[in-house]
């Protein structure tokens, strides 16, 4: 695989100059076909968004049109297309899209980027597979079931005494000698060949897989090990201003007064911008506030800290985030609005034969390593911009509308991310570069530092739930109420709003598949008083905790395993559409023919933990196994977490993840997710906490806002399970199983049972 020491940014226009000066190849999307990945991009049928271009220096390139922060999609769409493609591993080169609507989405979240894009990707390998077989074809003038593609080459089966559909496809074709002829010599004359229709190609059977499924090493490893991949932060060009923004503490608070004169003062600064407060909803506006801009990074910085700032009252002055959250539990407390409901109602709770629960997590913040960062070069006419952006075209119409251009005005490069996590698909720190540059007329680079990500942020919102369940005499659970109530993501997008939406409480709420007489779900009323916004596995973190620590004590209630409680709740294997129920789910933007909740992968995931679990060691004083199960983005993950507890001193000592993905691309970047994903959750579930003071975030950096460390970190094991369902996500759904496995562990260990996130509220870390 060809290493690289830079993402390139590189143009479609800029594509096609370069195999112009290179003597001609084979581009797809190329103007004067009759078909191209651009034009399906508006076809209703579907969208086809990546394009690839074969070079007569036999190379194969691809334009990803995703954004790489660790995850691997650099690697994994290069996968895909190669394997249809029949091309080469080591001679596929990647090249970062820049955003354009073309594409179709490039929104790189909610674990999409295979999830929704593996079938298109197939298509257009295999649309260029058999372009180069029609050119060899032409070029030995035979029928094209004559020839076939691989390893790079198209071969002429005629002499081999074969046809393509006779030819076995373990034989290898290489050793048959015969005449063949390399990608790079079919380029031109391929190109000259009308694209053949997507939906008429013929794409490889899996058990012809040679890419898919093989483990790889991310592209950009190297560059990354080497210190030469280029992030935002790495971003430099002649003339570069550097903006340090003092943003409101409050959520809608305004300039009252402004004193300067210190900030002036400091070498290296050469202006101080105001930026306007917006009003409304929040959206993907800049906070404001006050920018000082410098020729280095020290001395903005130094700048800032320089000023005398007082500012206006707001709304949110008040707002407290403990109390905040009592007053959410109250709510829970009280019958809400109905979102799903079976079966008769229950008016009778019995004491003796009802177990009941309120489960809270406090406001949450991303903290990727790399906080967020943009360059903007603006000009009277046109904007060109840098920035470890997780959308793209958000950004592209973000930045358009602020500046007052046309969106075709606005050049978007996208560099590698220092991880995302959700905060970097919003684009105000983007806007925020485009603003300043725009008014100095010159580039600038504005970077957050880490006390601005911690206090500035678009948070995971603050939450509470309570559950309740009833048994029979036979201490079976037969009535199940379970209530919701957080700040929604789109109070972000729309004034007045105070309710979760139905996509929120379909993120491991209503579309467990329970199997109880009753079942009542509801939802309760909050208003925010901050920035709501998605975050690794966004409503999944609360609710995941919520079911998966109430199983637990169903299980503890019943005298059984928590694994035998799941089985009973979950109910016999099943496809579960909930047709029957009168109520339909978002299914994370999929169709459920295409992910159907599957009740026998769940069981699956059950006994092969249950069989996992048998063989471990017995366990000594103070310590305790829990476990916890989890759907989301299409993905099935079991966690099982074993603990000591000593002295009110907690130890994770090991973690065991199961991951039912469906078809997996790449099982190592599979694993790597996975594992990130545990380290992330329990990062969350036992030091994560952002408070609010009088309106304000009290967190200001990682010694308040910690991450795990590494002697705090488990044993990882992590095992895949082998499926043949369509590849489902895997950057988020190993996070929502991690809290309750380990607070459940606790419970198993000392008998202290944690409803309230953090666990470093009772017990030392």
């Amino acid at each position: 695989m060809t290493q690289f020491t830079a993402v390139e940014n590189i143009s479609r226009r800029d594509v096609l100059k370069l195999f112009g000066a290179a003597g001609g190849g084979l581009a797809l999307g190329a103007s004067g076909l009759s078909w191209s990945p651009m034009a399906l991009a508006q076809d209703k049928h579907g969208t086809l968004n990546l394009f690839i271009a074969i070079g007569e220096d036999d190379k194969v390139y691809l334009t990803c049109h995703r954004s790489e922060m660790g995850q691997g999609i650099r690697t994994g769409i290069p996968q895909v297309l190669a394997d249809e493609l029949e091309a080469d591993w080591d001679k596929i080169v990647v090249v970062q899209g820049l955003a354009d609507k073309r594409y179709g989405s490039q929104n790189t979240d909610g674990s999409r980027s295979i999830r929704k894009h593996f079938h298109k990707m197939r298509q257009m390998g295999a649309m260029a597979r058999t372009m180069l077989e029609q050119a060899a074809a032409d070029h030995w003038q035979v029928a094209i079931e004559h020839v076939k593609a691989k390893g790079h080459r198209v071969y002429l089966l005629d002499g081999l005494g074969v046809n393509k559909s006779a030819l076995d496809a373990s034989a290898d074709i290489e050793s048959l000698g015969g005449k063949s002829l390399s990608y790079g010599e079919l380029a031109i004359a391929a190109s000259a060949l009308a694209l053949p229709e997507p939906d008429s190609v013929r794409l490889k059977p899996a058990s012809e897989f040679t890419h898919i499924g093989k483990s790889r090493t991310i592209v950009d490893m190297d560059a990354m090990i080497e210190g030469k991949a280029v992030y935002g932060y790495d971003i430099r060009m002649t003339g570069l201003m550097h903006a340090s923004i003092m943003r409101p503490p409050v959520l809608g608070s305004d300039i009252a007064s402004l004193d300067e004169r210190e900030a002036h003062k400091i070498a290296g600064v050469v202006d101080i911008v105001r930026l306007d407060v917006p009003k409304g909803a929040p959206l993907f506006h800049p906070l404001g506030g006050v920018a000082v801009i410098a020729t280095n990074t020290w001395s903005a910085i130094e700048g800032r800290k320089a000023l005398k700032v007082t500012w206006t009252q707001a709304p949110n002055d008040s707002h407290d985030s403990d109390a905040y959250l009592a007053e959410l539990v109250t709510r829970v407390g009280l019958p809400g609005k109905t979102v799903r409901h079976i079966g008769p109602d229950v008016s009778a709770w019995p004491e003796s034969r009802t177990h009941k629960a309120v489960y809270t997590l406090p406001y949450l913040t991303h903290g990727m390593m790399e906080p967020p960062v943009a360059t903007a070069n603006v000009t009277n006419k046109e904007c060109e911009l840098w920035a470890s952006t997780q959308t793209p075209q958000s950004t592209q119409q973000n930045v358009a509308a602020a500046l007052g251009f046309e969106e075709d005005q606005v050049k978007v490069n996208v560099t590698l991310l220092g991880g995302g996590f959700g905060r970097k698909s919003k684009p105000d720190f983007s806007v925020e570069a485009a603003l300043l540059s725009q008014k100095l007329k010159r580039p600038v680079k504005v970077c957050w530092s880490r006390e601005d990500e911690i206090q500035h942020g678009y948070y995971h919102a603050i939450s509470a739930q309570l559950y309740q369940a009833k048994f029979d005499k036979d201490n079976k659970v037969v009535a199940f109420l379970a209530r919701s109530g957080f700040p929604s993501i789109s109070s972000t997008f729309a004034e007045g709003v105070d309710e979760p939406s139905a996509g929120e409480l379909d993120l491991g709420f209503t579309d467990v598949p329970l199997v109880v007489e009753s079942l009542r779900l509801e939802s309760v009323k909050a208003t925010a008083h901050t920035r709501i916004g998605w975050m690794r596995s966004v409503c999944n973190i609360q609710h995941g905790f919520g079911i998966g620590s109430f199983v637990d004590e169903l299980a503890h209630k019943a005298k059984i395993p928590c694994i035998e409680m799941w089985r009973q709740l979950l109910g016999p294997a099943r496809i579960e559409t909930f047709k029957d129920q009168g109520f339909k789910y978002s299914n994370y933007g999929e169709e459920q023919s295409d992910h159907p909740i599957d009740v026998g992968r769940y069981h699956r995931l059950l006994d092969d933990m249950q069989a996992k679990l048998k063989l471990e060691p017995e366990l000594k004083a103070g310590q305790g196994w829990g476990f916890a199960i989890h759907r989301s983005f299409a993905s099935y993950v079991a966690v099982a977490t074993l603990v000591e507890v000593k002295d009110n001193q907690l130890r994770v000592l090991k973690s065991i993840a199961m991951i039912d993905a469906g078809l997996v691309v790449n099982p190592d970047r599979v694993k790597s997710q996975t594992e990130g994903a545990i380290i992330f959750g329990l990062s969350l579930a036992m030091m994560g906490e952002i408070s609010f003071k009088e309106g304000k975030v009290v967190q200001s950096n990682f010694h308040d806002y910690p991450m795990l460390r590494i002697s705090q970190s488990p044993e990882i094991s992590v095992f895949l399970i082998e499926s043949d369902a369509k590849p489902a996500g895997v950057g988020e759904p190993g996070v929502p199983p991690v809290a309750p496995s380990l607070t459940n562990a606790i419970f198993a260990a000392c008998g202290l049972r944690v409803r309230d996130l953090p666990v470093s509220k009772q017990l030392k870390l």
